[in-house]
């Protein structure tokens, strides 16, 4: 058994703690962006594979304090970088820093890559080189104040590049931020949902991918497959079971959006994730639409308006409201937006917010529950 630490974004660490119970994991512990667990190698296959919340499987390898750049450079060079990399083998360095010693988090980088070449070079005279693009080894380097953590990220690309979006809208949502959102609505395969600007097709997908089992990272490589330890039999064992997903009996996902080439590119990326025929696409105009069936949950990530002066999109946001007051009724409807100023003028009693981050945006995702008839009856 060894140590993972597995990120996320903000808000979605207690989504993710309930994703590795799913697998099977017991052993957790909550972070901030991230959960702590204690699992197998086959663990870590299965989390790069599964998680649909998560971002990167680290494996920390070593952690001490350090006061200064050369302390660093030293601490880092006493590692025995052999047992991870190999002399003809690349290797890269992601790094972050929020300390007040180290205030450059590429300086660090730097240095730390110094300390490994150097300890090679010393070695036999030669060097392993730097590859940024496809790395034999992804080293992520993480400093807080003066705590240094080494990780090797066994993901390489971040987890929410699952492969089928290689064509977008202006602004699409992430697709981790998409999973966890499904999620914390509390939206289950079998259940109708509806995403009235549906842009790129990700909420929709990610709910089609869900009901169908597909596993996230089924389409695509990671950097643990590089490792000198990797066991490609127990690898492929692993993808020849989760294949066999089954297709869920009724697709009862429906993505709208008025824009055709954004639909189009939406039936696109989902074609890429296998799910094409699981999502009900249909040129509509939100404000001049009804539910697709009773009882259906709504989760839209409208336009922020961010390049915008504040309070540009008040009239827009009060019309997502009045649509939903006058045409959804006993509907449950769930909308994220950063525009925080103008999301007020919807105009409805949120009965749940939650602080998400879509990018570097802070956003808010609320939840609405629109009673048929006034709400004092139904009280």
């Amino acid at each position: 058994m060894a140590e993972y630490i597995i990120k996320t974004l903000y808000g979605l660490e207690e989504v993710l703690e309930a994703e590795l119970h799913q697998l099977g994991i017991r052993h957790t512990e909550r972070l901030n962006r991230a959960v702590k667990i204690e699992g197998s190698r086959e663990d870590l296959y299965r989390c790069n594979l599964q998680l649909r919340t998560a971002l990167s499987v680290l494996k920390p390898i070593a952690s001490f304090y350090a006061h200064h750049e050369n302390q660093l450079y030293k601490r880092v060079r006493r590692i025995n970088w052999e047992d991870y990399l190999g002399l003809h083998q690349t290797f890269a360095i992601n790094s972050t820093a929020n300390s007040q010693i180290f205030t450059h988090s590429k300086f660090a980088a730097l240095k730390t890559k110094d300390a490994i070449v150097d300890q090679f070079r010393d070695k036999y005279g030669e060097r392993p080189s730097v590859d940024t693009q496809n790395p034999d080894l992804l080293i992520d380097l993480h400093i807080s104040d003066k705590l240094v953590s080494l990780s090797l990220d066994s993901s390489g690309t971040t987890l929410d590049r699952r492969g089928y979006r290689t064509e977008r809208t202006e602004a699409p949502i992430n697709e981790v931020l998409a999973a966890g959102m499904l999620a914390l609505s509390g939206w289950e395969p079998g259940q109708a949902l509806l995403d009235p600007m549906c842009g790129s097709g990700t909420i929709a997908i990610e709910a089609a991918m869900m009901a169908a089992g597909i596993p996230p990272g089924i389409n695509r490589h990671f950097a643990f497959e590089k490792w000198p330890d990797f066991d490609e039999e127990k690898w492929k064992e692993l993808k020849h079971e989760l294949k066999t997903a089954k297709p869920p009996d009724i697709p009862l996902i429906f993505a709208r959006d008025a824009d055709p080439h954004a639909l189009r590119l939406a039936r696109q990326n989902a074609r890429r994730a296998g799910v094409e025929d699981w999502i009900h696409f249909e040129n509509a105009n939100f404000f001049e639409s009804a539910p697709p069936m009773p009882g259906c949950r709504l989760i839209m990530n409208p336009p922020y308006g961010q390049r915008l002066q504040p309070g540009s999109m008040q009239d827009f946001y009060k019309k997502i409201g009045d649509t939903l007051k006058s045409n959804y009724q006993g509907s449950e409807a769930w909308i994220i937006s950063a525009n925080l100023q103008d999301l007020k003028f919807v105009g409805l009693r949120p009965s749940r917010k939650i602080k998400l981050f879509n990018g570097s945006l802070e956003c808010r995702f609320q939840k609405y529950e629109l009673y048929a008839g006034s709400r004092k009856k139904r009280e």
